[in-house]
């Protein structure tokens, strides 16, 4: 049975909030709460999504690096559960490239994100997990890891010119 959520939009209050830590990774509800995220996210074109995203304010966020028409080019890889993220730059480099968020349809930004993380989180077996991330995988995690945060990517845009409607973005 799948259980698909509404994406929560720019301007709903629980994507300006700080998540709440998960205190028990294996509890039903939390469990739950990450069937959700999985089924809703495998209804769209993103390669990631955050709780904060179904108007579930907890520190849970699923990668899911995939080819699609949005990212043709990405990565492929399969979706990782992680819950209670932390990370720290390996490297001060920072790149700057395209991302669109599912709670932003039509828009897209060029942002700067740290190349090169070391991640920590908790898996759905409640086992600690720490992992090293580049490229575009790190850029996806810093981008769902700003929701848990608070954040949406506009944020870390450094110039309003390059804030693109997606419509001009695809004619690149």
């Amino acid at each position: 049975m799948t259980n698909i959520s509404e994406i929560a939009q720019l301007g709903a209050k629980v994507l300006r909030l700080q998540a709440q830590a998960v205190t028990d990774s294996r509890s039903a509800e939390i469990q739950r709460i990450i069937e959700t995220m999985q089924d809703t996210l495998s209804t769209t074109q993103g390669v990631g999504i955050a709780a904060p995203q179904i108007s579930i304010s907890k520190r849970i966020i699923i990668i899911a690096s995939r080819p699609t028409p949005r990212y043709p080019s990405a990565p492929l890889m399969e979706p990782t559960v992680m819950i209670n993220p932390a990370f720290q730059t390996l490297s001060d480099t920072r790149e700057k490239d395209w991302e669109g968020c599912l709670s932003i349809p039509g828009i897209r930004a060029l942002v700067p994100r740290y190349i090169e993380i070391l991640i920590n989180y908790t898996n759905q077996q409640g086992i600690l997990v720490e992992a090293r991330l580049e490229g575009f995988v790190a850029r996806i995690f810093q981008h769902e890891f700003d929701h848990l945060e608070g954040k949406v990517y506009l944020d870390r845009v450094e110039d309003n010119r390059d804030i693109f409607a997606e419509s001009e973005y695809l004619k690149m």
